[in-house]
């Protein structure tokens, strides 16, 4: 990989702590990365060198900024890392440049329209966050803005004065959360214009994006990730897919042309609307989807003998749970292939799925999020056979320097 020009961030030295890494050049964040992926799985696997992008700068598709005061005016930006004060943001070296136009078109207009920022405390005022998305395949922005109240007053002048503003903004949702609560999004949705939702494209498939539809916030390097897990899976056009946790089915689809058959799973209702829609605008007959909780899922096909040859699973930050993976055990599938965001939930659920016999069989980081500590990993296990052994990657010098003997039969066992 090519040497990266270094940028300096004023934020961080605000108290941002948003990219934790940024400081470091670009080869050191991916060998940092690589060396705790090591500590935290080697003893599964001798990984595989992690996958780093050619540009590490402003490849986020995805911007949430939250409305504050600041110099007796409007403003929205970042809690400040630990707190809930809010630091004012600008721009930021690793959105999308069409995502801070639109966030500014935002303030502004809200300014115009005389909008008052909610206070946690008192619980008054009106805005919360504004979310923003942006496409990489049409360069459209959606904007979605979150309010304590159902009520907007001068909603049309609003939209008006953001899409003057900023004229990438394609739509505008008004997402209404009144609950005391840390989340970002309510449950209810006015369209103010627009279709309510855009589209990008991922692996030569076309994806329709929903205000709370998970996709992934680097979309070149999701595209890296979905390659090499589709490739670990060695689909040849004969087996049976189950994609669990599947959001807006972009893993699923973009396997379906290499499957026989795919059923993807996902309890948000939106996102498997998203799925369906996205398999009809694409042609892709072999992939159905299901609003379904995934574990309760697996587990009614596992108490009905069902089976399925590849089961991609992509869980939230917390891991799956020990239900999901006793039912997907269960079922025996040829293969499980897990792409994880959190290497350290990731080493729980392996070591569950080891003592099931299950055998790790790679183990590839991918640096889905330069700047910052998280990277996304991908693991392919397959039914562990008696005469099966497990190659684990240990450095003989990290082992304790009492353990004279276990160096020497590691060694011996190594060579």
């Amino acid at each position: 990989m090519m040497a990266l020009q270094q940028k300096r961030c004023e934020l961080e030295e605000q108290g941002c702590g948003g990219c934790n890494l940024l400081s470091l050049p670009y080869e050191k964040q991916l060998q940092k990365k690589q060396k705790e992926l090591k500590a935290l799985l080697g003893k599964f696997r001798k990984l595989q060198p992690i996958l780093g992008t050619e540009e590490p700068w402003h490849y986020r598709n995805k911007v949430i900024s939250t409305f504050t005061y600041h110099e007796r005016k409007l403003d929205s930006g970042i809690y400040i890392q630990g707190t809930h004060k809010v630091l004012p943001v600008k721009s930021c070296l690793l959105h999308q440049p069409a995502l801070d136009e639109a966030v500014e078109a935002v303030r502004q207009a809200a300014r115009v329209c005389k909008y008052k920022p909610y206070d946690e405390e008192r619980h008054t005022g009106l805005l919360r966050h504004v979310l923003a998305r942006h496409s990489l395949l049409t360069d459209e922005v959606m904007v979605v803005l979150v309010t304590a109240s159902p009520v907007l007053p001068g909603a049309k002048n609003f939209v008006k004065e953001v899409r003057r503003r900023c004229p990438k903004v394609s739509t505008i949702i008004q997402n209404i959360n009144p609950r005391a609560t840390s989340a970002v999004l309510g449950y209810q949705e006015k369209i103010l214009c627009g279709r309510g939702y855009i589209e990008d494209e991922l692996c030569g498939v076309r994806f329709q994006i929903a205000a709370s539809s998970f996709y992934q916030v680097n979309p070149k390097q999701t595209e890296v990730l979905y390659q090499t897990a589709i490739s670990a899976a060695k689909l040849d056009g004969s087996q049976s897919v189950l994609d669990a946790y599947c959001g807006v089915g972009t893993i699923g689809l973009t396997a379906a042309g290499k499957a026989r058959s795919v059923l993807g799973v996902e309890l948000n209702k939106k996102a498997v609307q998203c799925a369906l829609e996205n398999a009809r605008k694409n042609g892709i007959k072999n992939a159905r989807f299901l609003c379904e909780d995934a574990t309760k899922f697996i587990q009614k096909m596992a108490d009905r003998g069902e089976h399925v040859d590849v089961v991609f699973m992509d869980p939230p930050r917390a891991g799956s749970t020990q239900e999901f993976l006793d039912a997907v055990s269960r079922m025996k599938p040829d293969s499980i292939v897990y792409i994880s965001c959190n290497p350290e939930t990731l080493k729980r659920d392996l070591e569950i799925l080891v003592k099931k016999d299950w055998k790790v069989e790679m183990i590839q980081g991918v640096d889905l999020f330069p700047g910052t500590k998280h990277v996304e990993t991908v693991v392919l296990l397959s039914q562990q056979k008696p005469d099966d052994t497990i190659e684990i990657d240990l450095d003989l010098d990290e082992l304790d320097a009492t353990s004279a003997e276990l160096k020497a039969t590691y060694k011996e066992i190594k060579d």
